[in-house]
């Protein structure tokens, strides 16, 4: 046994298994906390380092018993293990809120996160947190944005009858057809059902809060997420946000950047894609040639960048006739013809990706169909 053990050691050491178990479960560290090193001390492996979750950690274990190291020492923390139950989960609890790249509130802005999403939380910095969110992006966000849930309430909140935001905004209030807000709303928030009166909906926002909403705003979210891939509906909202500026970070349709707007508008069909351009670009349909435009279909989604690195750093949704809607500065449509006059200083995009019919692959999931929803 001793023998075999040596043999498959010279022939994949701990730091080459670690490399190779990163790339396969944690290559994007936008998604993925995994900083984990491999070094001799006496004779023996020692592990070392910091992984967001329990099962990284049982993947980098399993993974040194297979290639013959059981006898390691393991010095690797996990974020998540320092998170008590009270507060392992939590709902967004704002309209929109501001999740940043460090703990504070200076740090650049990631991304941003809407009422009633749902986020993993991984690790506690003063009055920050650091979550992962539904489509796996990981960044921080302060305390006073969340409403910390149990295991057990997110169960519950994922049974309970919810409603979910339709309209491009809206207002939860104090009584049918006030005035007095108790909080605003936007396309996509997720709020519980208390009772209905008159076309107005009672609702309850993540951390308790109650109004009114008219219900023509509204619909059933386990009915809502039920939709057929609509190309239409898609287009419909990228148009609704014309015009809108710019926003490094944002992913709401009060403010988008490139990549928010497309994650907006698919999410308006239950669609959930990747946060990045550079992550949207790696899955779907992939179209290599961008530049023949006239293979695309409505609601694909187009990749610009360096062409001579393949670096993906903008991206627009395809309408028809060679046009697409895009964020650049403000929501805008341009031309992908070199002929037209709105044709643009970002020429042919490097590649395509189609979403229709792609749904349930690697990195566009239904929201029906994401446990941390339903």
């Amino acid at each position: 046994m001793v023998a075999v053990t040596s043999v498959v050691a010279l022939a994949v050491t701990p730091v080459e298994a670690l490399n190779d178990l990163k790339q396969r479960i944690a290559p994007d560290k936008r998604t993925a906390v995994w900083d984990v090193t491999a070094t001799q001390q006496g004779g023996k492996w020692v592990l070392a380092g910091t992984v967001g979750t329990q099962a990284q950690k049982k993947a980098i274990q399993a993974a040194m018993i297979k290639n013959g190291y059981s006898g390691f020492t393991d010095k690797i923390t996990v974020l998540e293990d320092g998170i008590p139950a009270a507060r392992k989960w939590a709902l967004v609890k704002l309209s929109i809120a501001t999740l940043r790249t460090e703990p504070k509130h200076s740090a650049e802005i990631a991304t941003q996160g809407i009422m009633g999403a749902p986020v993993k939380v991984l690790q506690k910095s003063d009055d920050w947190y650091r979550v992962q969110m539904a489509d796996d992006y990981i960044a921080y966000v302060p305390e006073s944005s969340l409403a910390f849930k149990t295991e057990a309430q997110m169960g519950t909140w994922r049974k309970a009858k919810r409603y979910i935001v339709t309209a491009y905004d809206s207002r939860l209030v104090t009584e049918p057809h006030g005035d007095e807000t108790v909080s605003d709303l936007v396309m996509g928030n997720i709020l519980e059902y208390k009772t209905s009166q008159g076309g107005w909906l009672k609702l309850a926002t993540p951390d308790g809060r109650v109004g009114w909403v008219d219900g023509t705003d509204l619909a059933e979210l386990s009915q809502w997420s039920q939709q057929a891939f609509s190309a239409a509906q898609i287009e419909k909202t990228a148009r609704r946000m014309m015009g809108s500026s710019y926003l490094w970070g944002g992913t709401s349709t009060k403010v988008t950047d490139c990549s928010g707007l497309s994650k907006v508008s698919y999410l308006s069909n239950g669609i959930i894609l990747q946060r990045d351009a550079s992550q949207q670009a790696l899955t779907g349909k992939i179209m290599k040639n961008g530049a023949d435009w006239r293979q695309f279909e409505t609601g694909d989604l187009l990749f610009f960048g360096n062409e001579k690195t393949g670096r993906v750093t903008h991206v627009g949704i395809y309408l028809r006739d060679g046009k697409y809607i895009h964020c650049s500065g403000q929501v805008k449509i341009n031309s992908l013809d070199p002929k037209a006059s709105d044709y643009p200083y970002l020429y042919s995009p490097l590649s395509a990706s189609r979403i229709k019919g792609m749904i349930g692959t690697k990195g566009i999931v239904a929201l029906k169909d994401h446990p941390w929803y339903f």
